[in-house]
């Protein structure tokens, strides 16, 4: 989600508790659209991350450090020249928006105390970082907007700051029951439309919150709403809005299966028991940790597209060889035909002379009537003979292409298996490993004579509810290793029936397991699998001592005939991972 009004306050609040009172000792600009403050407040140096970057703004404060470039830009010395000591006097959030101003006090060239404000806008694709005088005259901002760029406002240097009025919102902090009622009641949609574009500084995600609270579907129209029920969606409204008018905040991270989905500056309602929830003692930890996480699957995912593509150009061209092969083999099909006309002709034939077209006879395997096609220009043995040539060559092109048609499904299945492995890489060691099993397998050829590199890259470590260690492995060549390097043959295996996807192990310590840790281990095994998506997958499970390698098959390759099986949800939420 993005940053919203009441995450905005909650920031607002934890920069007043931290920098008020404290001195800016260093402005940096690391990016085009960012600044790094660092404060100094009781003998203790703070660093304050701003970015305006329009798909990602953010604003929190951190320990980390970062390089600048040699030669400062103009805003950043506009901002050396005013600001090198200023103290910060106040920290405030107009209204609701997801704006915060920074008062600052310093001293101008003639000694002279003067006010500035360093205004932070995180607004989307309209973020900015403004810095205007105490008159709200604009002196630069880090991202300058013209009137050809923008009608409503123009940030440039001389021009009066204002907050632009273009959403026809109220205040949320200032609304009263009956005020809350009648706005609500105008609105021509259903309930959490209604709320997110009546108020300023609610997120899609609280518009859903506050109807989930008073027990009201959000999808239904408002229109539809009876005065009790108007009244429960404002007591809810109230409910939400007093974290923010008591200063009662509790950040939080949403994680569904691992994964961080949603964050909030206070527990939201709306997320049961099927996600797990992650406290934090400060908004600018919620912050950091989401996005940083967020963008660790989005740089893996950008360092993966020369594999994707190499490995998505050799299974187009398997899906397409395959239909083709399928479709050949269809064609072998009718052989049997040609047999049965050759018996039937060589059966019945005594009676037909030369010049013939064709012979009606009865097929006694199915005490059917039928009529065979003749060449007149034969005899009839020699058209017996011609139909089981046909038969021979359909029979041993059908024997051909059932090897090939199983060699292609394989090299299919293990491609998807590599896609799959990309889909849950978490670090560039497992795409190096992913790498390293295209080489293996004839798909990249290594460069020159150069080695094969030292990766470091782990299977994932989770622990059942009963204290039972399980590994996943992320790639082909961990699951091979997992299979026969890491279990026991007393320890048991999973892996989808039907998708490709990773081998799940639990270490059994020669105990017996609890079916809750078979449970949690066919979830897992369903998650780290290409059916992920689905409601539910079928899981094929045994002890370790029954799964055989074939020989020369790519790795992680395995048969198995003794098994158990049981359809379970991939859902992985709940589960320690270690």
């Amino acid at each position: 989600m993005a940053l919203d009004g009441i995450t905005i306050a909650s920031l607002t609040n934890e920069l007043k508790n931290k920098l008020i009172n404290g001195r800016i000792v260093k402005i940096a600009q690391p990016e085009s659209d960012e600044l790094l403050l660092t404060i100094k407040i009781f003998n203790e140096q703070i660093r304050l991350t701003v970015s305006s970057d329009a798909s990602l703004p953010l604003m929190y404060l951190t320990t980390e450090n970062k390089p600048s470039p040699m030669t400062a830009p103009n805003f950043c010395m506009v901002l050396r020249k005013h600001l090198n000591n200023a103290k910060i006097l106040n920290i405030s959030q107009p209204s609701l928006e997801r704006i915060i101003n920074i008062e600052l006090e310093h001293y101008n060239e003639m000694g002279d105390l003067c006010t500035k404000f360093l205004i932070v806008e995180l607004m989307g694709k309209h973020s900015n970082i403004i810095f205007t005088d105490d008159k709200y005259k604009i002196i630069d901002a880090i991202k300058r907007i013209p009137a050809s760029v923008s009608s409503v406002r123009e940030v440039l240097p001389g021009r009066d700051y204002f907050i632009p009025e273009t959403t026809n919102k109220f205040n949320p902090l200032e609304i009263s029951g009956d005020l809350f009622i009648d706005i609500i009641s105008k609105k021509p949609m259903n309930v959490s439309k209604a709320i997110l574009s009546s108020f300023t500084g609610i997120s899609p995600v609280i518009s859903e919150e506050i109807p989930f609270r008073a027990g009201i579907d959000s999808d239904i129209p408002v229109s539809r709403l009876s005065t009790d029920m108007l009244n429960h969606l404002f007591d809810a409204f109230s409910d939400v809005l007093s974290h923010v008018k008591e200063r009662n905040y509790y950040p939080v991270i949403i994680y569904k299966n691992g994964f961080p989905k949603e964050f909030n500056s206070f527990p939201l309602r709306l997320y049961d028991n099927a996600f797990d929830i992650k406290s934090y003692d400060t908004i600018s930890e919620v912050i950091y940790d989401f996005y940083k996480e967020k963008n660790l699957h989005t740089r893996i995912k950008q360092k993966s597209v020369d594999l994707r593509k190499i490995v998505n150009t050799t299974l187009e061209k398997d899906y397409k060889k395959y239909e083709l092969q399928q479709k050949q083999l269809k064609d072998t099909e009718k052989k049997d035909k040609y047999k049965i006309y050759g018996e039937m002709i060589t059966t019945y034939g005594y009676g037909l002379g030369n010049g013939e077209t064709s012979l009606t006879c009865t097929n006694y395997y199915t005490n059917e009537e039928i009529t065979i096609p003749l060449d007149n220009t034969i005899t009839p043995i020699e058209n017996a003979k011609k139909y089981f040539d046909k038969y021979n060559k359909l029979k041993r092109t059908a024997t051909a292409l059932e090897t090939i048609v199983n060699e292609t499904e394989n090299e299919i299945k293990h491609l998807e298996s590599i896609v799959n492995s990309m889909d849950i890489a978490t670090s560039e060691d497992d795409l190096k490993e992913i790498k390293e099993e295209l080489i293996i397998s004839g798909y990249i050829r290594r460069k020159g004579t150069s080695k094969k590199e030292k990766i470091v890259s782990k299977p994932l470590h989770y622990l059942s509810s009963d204290g039972f260690h399980m590994y996943v492995g992320k790639n082909n060549i961990q699951n091979e290793e997992l299979t026969f390097k890491v279990a026991n043959g007393s320890d048991w295996w999973f892996h989808s029936k039907t998708f490709p996807g990773s081998h799940v192990i639990v270490k059994t310590d020669g105990k017996e397991l609890p079916d809750s840790t078979f449970e949690e281990a066919a979830r897992l095994a369903a998650f780290y699998s290409k059916g992920k998506e689905q409601e539910k997958v079928e899981i094929d499970y045994v002890e370790r001592k029954h799964v055989k390698k074939v020989a020369g098959a790519k790795p992680g390759f395995v048969i198995y005939h003794t098994n158990y099986s049981m359809a379970i949800q991939p859902d992985i939420t709940g589960i320690e991972k270690i």
